[in-house]
């Protein structure tokens, strides 16, 4: 099959690989966004469609049979965008989405919030942040000032001078996270809920530190997407499409 695979996860990366491996035509579209992604098996694509209408034609003209949506559970507009053009294609489309954290067993000590701006005041009222929601939305927390940001790269503007900026790439496990928290001493975490095991870690460190956790909650899959967990079974799904 010829798969075409909306990328910037963990979990889009393991299913090329797999389908590569298993002798298909996969192409993995990136956003772009960071200058030096990980490596990906198969063809790779950086930058966006222009639209509905943009990827419609791109679906037609590569003779795409099948879209694997694999973005961040944050990628709202290429969800929505592959949602609406998958079915005015009639191109099959599958969601791969890490189980949110909402039953997560400590998810009843965290304040849910609705974006960051929400999450921005609450952390107003916590002396050390530690910020783990990605370089795009740093934006919405400039107020703060007792600020950690950790990214996988710096943004395009400079960032306030009374931040401590950490540029590392995850998965991390407990013993980091725990070490980074002991030592920038940090009162408040917040993230997105990203959801999975990956970023899972920092979560539990906190808990043992006692360190304030506020989640942005995430938005529902697109209405009438599929969705699984895993690439594994995202291979199963695929395999029905033939």
């Amino acid at each position: 099959m010829k798969v075409l695979i909306l990328g910037g996860t963990r979990e889009g990366r393991d299913l090329a690989t797999r389908l590569t491996d298993g002798g298909h035509h996969v192409v993995t579209s990136l956003a772009g966004r960071v200058s030096a992604p990980a490596r990906i098996a198969g063809t790779v694509r950086v930058g966006g469609f222009g639209g509905v209408a943009g990827l419609e034609a791109y679906l037609a003209t590569e003779g795409v049979q099948a879209v694997v949506d694999a973005t961040h559970p944050f990628a709202e507009r290429i969800s929505a965008n592959a949602a609406a053009a998958c079915h005015s294609s009639g191109t099959p489309l599958l969601r791969i989405e890490r189980p949110s954290w909402r039953d997560h067993p400590l998810a009843d000590r965290w304040l849910w919030v609705a974006d960051h701006d929400e999450a921005a005041r609450a952390a107003a009222g916590y002396e050390r942040v530690l910020l783990t929601v990605g370089r795009q939305a740093l934006e919405h927390y400039r107020e703060l000032t007792g600020v950690v940001a950790r990214m996988v790269e710096l943004p395009e503007h400079p960032l306030p001078n009374t931040w401590e900026v950490r540029l590392d790439r995850g998965p991390f496990d407990i013993d980091s996270e725990r070490r980074l928290l002991e030592t920038t001493r940090v009162t408040a975490l917040v993230t997105k809920d990203s959801g999975g095991r990956l970023t899972e870690p920092k979560l539990r460190a906190a808990a043992e530190l006692d360190v304030a956790v506020i989640v942005i909650g995430r938005s529902p899959t697109p209405e009438g997407v599929p969705a699984v967990a895993t690439a594994e079974e995202a291979i199963t799904w695929l395999r029905e499409q033939r």
